[in-house]
């Protein structure tokens, strides 16, 4: 970044991820948010597409260690949270910054070469016909993002919300935490295999020890056998298999099958 000032650039953006879709690994948004403190123009967004859900438990908060520099910060309950696809949601700290940016007023006049320039015109959002009698005290979520429409997505999050309750959505995510926990152990039980990742919360990514198209192979197998279905993934450039424990109804008799 101190590379691209120098060459007149301006680094506007860090995105960091809590949970990788790989290997659930964590950045280390602690580091990276103390060194960007010299870079006050960047904002920090941290994605936790998956890993977000697990934090409604009091014992995973240490995993969001440094979560006080983002900027935004945005989770799936699709996931991993009981809520049917598709569920997003975000928080930003500065709601004006977000939708200052997709409400412009501004003109701009840009130098292309001696003599000249070219203007820019942006499109505000807001004609008469979309306002309202609480256009200036209520917020507006088509100012939020790109489309104007949507679907009422946060209806169905609030029907989870109000049927399980805090403590049944905490007890569901260290359910499936504890599933992949047991399987984990059956894995390193097993000298034939090895365990790639550092196992956080629902994912295990494993492989049989030996060549990349000896774990295809695996997979191919296990996926045929139409009993459970797993997706590969790229671990330090080795080929894995990740174990996700996410049905529903999942139970500790499965893992053993």
């Amino acid at each position: 970044m101190e590379e691209d000032e120098q060459q007149g650039l301006i680094p506007f953006y860090v995105s960091t991820t809590l949970g990788t879709t790989g290997s659930c690994a964590f950045d280390n948004i602690n580091e990276i948010g103390e060194a960007l403190q010299r870079f006050p123009s960047v904002w920090l967004h941290v994605d936790a597409a998956y890993a977000g859900n697990s934090f409604i438990c009091p014992e995973l908060k240490y995993l969001l260690k440094g979560i006080d520099y983002a900027d935004s910060f945005n989770t799936n309950p699709n996931k991993w949270l009981l809520t049917n696809f598709d569920c997003s949601t975000l928080w930003v700290r500065d709601r004006i910054r977000l939708t200052s940016a997709l409400v412009v007023k501004k003109i701009a006049s840009i130098p292309i070469e001696a003599g000249s320039s070219q203007t820019f015109f942006s499109q505000q959002v807001d004609p008469l016909y979309l306002k309202h009698g609480y256009s200036d005290s209520a917020i507006d979520y088509r100012h939020w993002g790109v489309p104007l429409s949507r679907r009422f997505r946060s209806l169905k999050l609030w029907f989870v919300l109000r049927s399980y309750g805090i403590s049944g959505l905490q007890n569901y995510i260290r359910h499936h935490i504890d599933l992949a926990k047991r399987f984990e152990r059956l894995v390193l039980k097993d000298s034939r295999f090895e365990v790639c990742n550092d196992v956080k919360l629902g994912l295990v990514c494993f492989r049989l020890k030996g060549s990349d198209r000896i774990n295809e192979k695996l997979l191919s197998s296990i996926n045929a056998s139409g009993k459970i279905h797993m997706v590969p993934a790229s671990v330090n450039e080795r080929y894995v298999i990740r174990f996700c424990a996410t049905a529903q109804n999942a139970m500790v008799e499965d893992i053993g099958k």
